[in-house]
């Protein structure tokens, strides 16, 4: 299990933002936890010094793309971009240093899974170069990816047959739940065990992380199998829950653990 960190942008800044609330309008119904007063990089050459590779950057709505170069500069080939990734412009982040492109969005329409346009992607950067963000909400009988800021939901219901068949087209899968993103509230153990039975490729679990004690849950329930990021409830990020110099310490013991297997 690794820990993954995150720079989530908003508006041209670093912010943590309860993702359910980042809607289309007047942003009357935004939740916003933190904004910061350090730029993008700051975070980047702080987690290229903690060896935190495989962490996200993730534009939320129009507006970032500077703040995003700036923290692909900081650390080049050490982070991956997401947000409005499609196959005009996923070639122009790996130039500017991303390791990965996230994408989400770009490969449904109208509800629906595009498999015309994920394998377009696919051969554009490369299944190496490629993360599918699979950031999901229950409904009825199961988990189901939503889309478009997480307001829309698609037909795409994530069980192990999906995952499998998703597998031969990406690197990693991205998956929030969003149900208790950014809300500090705990984890989705349900949505973990369930990514855990199917972890054919590695698999970042994000949201509601507010404890040491929840990441250890994403550990053992996780089977070790899945990785975590964490952002709202970091001292980094304005949070009481966990400070970023033990979530540090904790990746380097489950490196260690690994390395020691």
């Amino acid at each position: 299990m690794r820990f993954r960190p995150c720079i989530d942008l908003h508006e041209g800044r670093v912010k943590q933002i309860v993702g359910s609330t980042l809607q289309d309008g007047d942003g009357s119904g935004l939740r916003t936890n933190f904004s910061s007063e350090f730029p993008p990089a700051h975070y980047a050459r702080m987690y290229r010094q903690d060896d935190l590779a495989g962490g996200h950057v993730i534009m939320l709505g129009p507006g970032n793309e500077g703040a995003a170069a700036e923290a692909l500069a900081a650390w080049p080939g050490g982070l991956q971009v997401g947000g409005g990734i499609t196959a005009d412009n996923a070639l122009d982040w790996i130039e500017r240093g991303a390791s990965h492109v996230i994408v989400t969005s770009h490969v449904f329409h109208d509800g629906m899974l595009d498999m015309e346009r994920l394998q377009r992607l696919c051969r554009l950067v490369g299944r190496r170069r490629l993360v599918l963000d699979l950031s999901c909400r229950w409904r009825e009988d199961g988990y189901y990816v939503v889309t478009d800021r997480w307001q829309k939901f698609t037909s795409l219901r994530i069980c192990g047959q999906v995952l499998e068949r998703l597998a031969a087209f990406c690197d990693e899968f991205l998956v929030h739940a969003v149900d208790v993103e950014g809300r500090c509230t705990g984890v989705d153990e349900r949505l973990i065990t369930l990514l855990a039975g199917h972890a054919c490729l590695p698999t970042t679990y994000a949201g509601g992380v507010a404890s040491m004690a929840d990441l250890e849950l994403i550990r053992d329930a996780g089977r070790g199998r899945l990785d975590a990021t964490v952002g709202s409830a970091l001292d980094i990020f304005g949070g009481s829950g966990l400070r970023y110099r033990d979530v540090v310490a904790f990746h380097a013991r489950q490196a260690g653990t690994r390395a020691g297997s």
